[in-house]
């Protein structure tokens, strides 16, 4: 079989350690060497210099976790092209013994071309995904704090969530710090309603009146700390976004023309899938144009839907 990459090498990659295995192939006689570096920084920096001092020109290294992020940035200083491995496309390549060392079959793999590299964002997509897919965690932890205090207001059968569309909203929040601050009778939990909920008052006084006990009262403060504490964290990561949003706007705008995305949507996809895909003339595309584009490309998709409806 043909080798592209005379000298390549193939790192194994763990928590603790890296093991490297260099890959020579000097008049048609294959040479390894295989060492073990610590994942520390000063380790990693050891493990460049040894793959520099051997004259490797690539690179290949399986996608573990997280664990893969430190070695590729350090080895990104270097001279080496760099391919990350998805471990299910490097297994599936006929021929692996299970006895064969990974960094050993990785070196191997790259050193004939058998290696699909995966997607790697550059250091502002990487950046701003890392932002935005916290800011997702974030906002689904929140959700699972106001979901618990609805069941807690359920265990002692109050049911605001039936009146009221929001219970975070001014009306709920109201109601419920007032629960915390020991208030229990209905007439004056419902005349904290704002004007415009719709809800009758009666209907309002029946679903109040419930049986509040004190570790309610505890329940319901402590998860309202928790949902005030995470907005505080998305509200700071949506400003960070906001900051390092601007390589990406061009992008931003062309989706913002998408029926049906709005401005965090079309942020979240710029991230995902990276710059690269909107290639390196987008500044020249008029957004504009690409919206224009779009409703025309709708209009008539709908105009031959409706010519190949059968008649009734």
């Amino acid at each position: 079989m043909e080798v592209l990459h005379p000298h390549c090498a193939g790192l194994d990659v763990h928590k603790d350690t890296v093991v490297a295995c260099v890959r020579h192939m000097v008049n048609g006689i294959v040479k390894r060497e295989v060492k073990t570096f610590d994942t520390t920084t000063k380790g990693l920096l050891a493990l460049a210099d040894w793959l520099a001092s051997e004259g490797c020109t690539h690179v290949a290294m399986e996608a573990t976790g997280v664990y893969w992020k430190p070695v590729w940035h350090v080895l990104s200083d270097g001279d080496f092209d760099l391919v990350l491995a998805n471990a299910k496309h490097v297994k599936n390549v006929p021929g692996r013994k299970t006895d064969v060392n990974d960094a050993t079959w990785l070196a191997d793999l790259l050193a004939h071309g058998l290696i699909r590299a995966s997607f790697v964002p550059d250091t502002a997509t990487q950046v701003l995904r890392s932002l935005l897919r916290t800011r997702k965690q974030l906002v689904r932890e929140r959700n699972g704090h106001v979901q618990r205090l609805q069941k807690t207001l359920e265990d002692a059968n109050i049911k605001l969530d039936s009146v009221i569309s929001d219970i975070m909203g001014m009306t709920g929040r109201a109601m419920l710090e007032a629960v915390i601050g020991g208030e229990s009778d209905p007439a004056k939990l419902a005349a904290l309603a704002h004007p415009r909920i719709k809800t009758a008052p009666e209907k309002l006084r029946e679903a109040l009146h419930g049986r509040i006990m004190p570790h309610h009262r505890l329940l319901l403060q402590l998860h309202l700390q928790q949902i005030d504490a995470l907005e505080l964290a998305i509200g700071s990561l949506d400003r960070e976004v906001d900051t390092r949003i601007e390589p990406f706007r061009t992008a931003v705008e062309l989706m913002l023309a998408i029926p049906g995305i709005g401005d965090l949507s079309a942020r979240i996809i710029a991230a995902e899938i990276g710059m690269q895909f909107f290639g390196k003339h987008t500044r020249l595309i008029d957004p504009r144009a690409f919206a224009a584009y779009l409703a025309a490309d709708q209009k008539s998709a709908r105009n031959q839907s409706v010519a190949a409806a059968p008649l009734r």
